[in-house]
């Protein structure tokens, strides 16, 4: 029988990513075969990759590459898509929402409302245009890029920086368990008001609790999700919750709510790279990168615009 190798050594031989290799037999440059449940390549296929062009592993990037916005809209082709589902809670998507609908050609513009995690689930399986994302990874110190390469395996990604949003605790009016740092989730009795699974809040909580050595039971409230940052805050401006987490312009929009700021985050949208010269991609863009984007959600609550804009490879 040939040689039969693993996406592993054949990442090793080529001295790529795992993630690239599942990428080449993706595009049909790189055969494969199933054996039972399991992939394996040929090595004399592998080795032919090497004649007559250079190794792959020149060529193909290992790490997210920065690029500038394209060229203006006149030159792109148009979409054959019906519908443009845009995963997200933020109000910024009305907005992108908004401008696609008054755009003439544009697919008609859906608002999905699953969290950061589930979004990118379901851009990677095709049931949605674009997602957002929020996700903090405690391990490298950064947002999104860690979960966005996870969960969109052997898949090329545009990320556009939207904006931060500052991040904290609702605590009721005074603060009165004097909650101000992620250490005092360990005050006992403490009753927490939480977001659902897979939302960006939710993961931010589950990261610095395993930071802690917190135990999610130790918290009561942690098992009963709430739908958004307005329920949340409006647990405890009730009582019925001690803390939450959350935005700071919720805060402001409940009465008998407290905000305490504690790191600040960044919102990203992604979308596909095959799909980046698609006229509704090149229209969501170019708003994204206008003053008029900025001009519209910046009465809207304390956003960063420092970044906005800002695209990158993954």
């Amino acid at each position: 029988m040939e040689d039969l190798l693993t996406a592993q050594e054949t990442a090793e031989i080529l001295k790529v990513k795992k993630s690239t290799v599942y990428e080449m037999i993706k595009r049909g440059d790189l055969p494969s075969h199933k054996i039972g449940k399991q992939l394996r390549i040929r090595q004399e296929d592998v080795q032919n990759l090497f004649a007559p062009t250079p190794p792959l592993s020149s060529t193909l990037p290992q790490e997210p590459v920065f690029m500038r916005p394209a060229s203006p809209l006149a030159s792109r082709p148009t979409t054959q898509l019906e519908t443009f589902v845009l995963c997200g809670q933020d109000v910024a998507l009305d907005l992108i929402a908004g401008e696609l609908s008054i755009q003439p050609g544009m697919p008609q513009a859906l608002r999905s409302q699953k969290g950061s995690y589930n979004g990118l689930v379901d851009l990677y399986r095709g049931h949605a245009q674009a997602a957002t994302a929020h996700l903090w990874d405690e391990q490298t110190g950064t947002y999104n890029l860690p979960y966005i390469q996870k969960l969109l395996p052997a898949t090329d990604a545009v990320v556009v920086r939207l904006f931060g949003r500052t991040v904290g605790f609702y605590t009721a009016e005074g603060n009165p368990r004097n909650l101000r740092r992620w250490e005092d989730l360990r005050q006992p009795g403490l009753v927490l008001a939480n977001r659902e699974p897979g939302g960006g809040m939710r993961v931010l909580l589950d990261e610095k609790l395993r930071t802690l050595h917190l135990s999610s039971d130790s918290l009561d409230g942690y098992y009963t999700p709430r739908s958004s940052h307005l329920s949340v805050a409006g647990a405890v401006a009730s009582g019925e919750a001690h803390v939450g987490l959350g935005i700071g312009r919720t805060a402001q929009q409940v009465r008998g709510v407290e905000f305490v700021p504690l790191q600040r985050e960044w919102y990203d949208l992604v979308f596909l790279a095959r799909q980046q010269d698609e006229m509704p991609f090149r229209v969501m863009l170019d708003f994204i990168s206008s003053e008029r984007f900025m001009l519209e959600l910046s009465p809207l609550g304390d956003y960063d615009f420092s970044e906005t804009g800002r695209i990158f490879r993954v």
